[in-house]
C-alpha cells in the first residue's frame, strides 16, 4: 500500500470529513492511481480545484502518484493571477451561460431576471445535465458532487447553501458576475428573449386591472408570456439594488 500527504486549502475543505480539514493528512492507496482519482475520493469535485501541486511543482489531473508525494490542492483564486503556473484551469469562458440540476429551479429564476442564459427542467437527469454541460460549455450548477465529478464536466460549482438569495450571491460570487448583470431581458420562465411589444397586441392576455393601469409591456418571443412594470418589478428592482451593494 502506497501513501502520499495531502492538504486542501480554503473552502475546498467544506467536502472533507472533519478530521481532515485545514491541515495536511496522510492517504493510503494501492496502485498507480490519477491525481483527480485521489482528491475525488476525498469527496472534492475537479471542477472546484484551480491549482495542484505536487512536491512543490504544478500539475495537471492526469498525472499518477506512486507514493511519497506531497500534495497541496487549492480553490479558485480570484485576486492572483495564476494562469501562468496553473495546468488544471479550464479556458476562460467569454460568456457565462448555466445549465442547473432539478433542484435549483428558484435559482435559475433569479440568473434568468439577471440575464444570465440559464438552462433549467425538473426532469433533467444526470447524464442530460452532464452531456449539455460538456457540448454546449455551460456551467453545470448542483449540489451533486457525483455529478461534478464526472471526467465530460470541465465548468461546473457545487452550490453550497440551500437558500435560493445565498444561493444566487454564491454563484455571483464564485464567477465575478457582478458586473455583468443585464436585469429583465430574460424570461423567468422559460430563459427565452424578451421584447417590447405594442399593448394592443397583448391585450388578450392581460388582467382587467392590469389593462386599465399600465400601457408598457414586454413579452417572451419563445412562450409568450408577458411581463409589465407592477409592483413585481419594484421589488425585483429592490432585489438587484441590494444585490449590486454586495460588490
Amino acid at each position: 500500500m502506497n501513501c502520499i500527504v495531502i492538504r486542501f486549502y480554503g473552502d475546498l475543505n467544506y467536502f472533507l470529513h472533519p478530521n481532515q480539514r485545514q491541515l495536511a493528512f496522510s492517504h493510503f492507496f494501492n496502485e498507480q492511481p490519477s491525481v483527480k482519482d485521489i482528491i475525488e475520493s476525498l469527496g472534492v469535485p475537479h471542477t472546484e480545484v484551480d491549482l495542484l501541486l505536487i512536491d512543490g511543482k504544478s500539475a495537471d489531473f492526469s498525472q499518477k502518484l506512486h507514493g511519497g508525494e506531497r500534495v497541496a490542492v487549492y480553490p479558485v483564486f480570484k485576486s492572483l493571477d495564476i494562469s501562468a503556473v496553473t495546468q488544471v484551469r479550464p479556458e476562460t469562458l467569454s460568456e457565462f451561460r448555466f445549465i442547473l440540476d432539478v433542484h435549483l429551479g428558484k435559482l435559475a429564476s433569479y440568473l434568468r431576471m439577471l440575464g444570465f442564459d440559464t438552462l433549467y427542467s425538473n426532469a433533467a437527469s444526470g447524464d442530460q445535465l452532464a452531456d449539455c454541460s460538456s457540448s454546449d460549455r455551460r456551467i453545470l450548477l448542483t449540489f451533486d458532487r457525483e455529478l461534478l465529478k464526472r471526467k465530460k464536466v470541465v465548468y461546473g460549482y457545487c452550490v453550497r447553501s440551500r437558500d435560493p438569495n445565498l444561493q444566487l450571491v454564491e454563484v455571483l460570487n464564485r464567477f465575478e458576475l457582478f458586473d455583468r448583470l443585464h436585469p429583465f431581458v430574460r424570461c423567468m420562465l422559460c430563459n427565452g428573449i424578451l421584447k417590447p411589444v405594442p399593448k394592443e397586441d397583448v391585450l388578450s392576455l392581460l388582467p382587467e386591472n392590469v389593462r386599465l393601469y399600465f400601457d408598457e409591456f414586454h413579452q417572451c418571443q419563445s412562450c409568450g408570456h408577458v411581463y409589465w412594470k407592477g409592483s413585481h418589478y419594484e421589488h425585483m428592482m429592490d432585489f438587484v439594488r441590494q444585490l449590486k451593494k454586495k460588490i
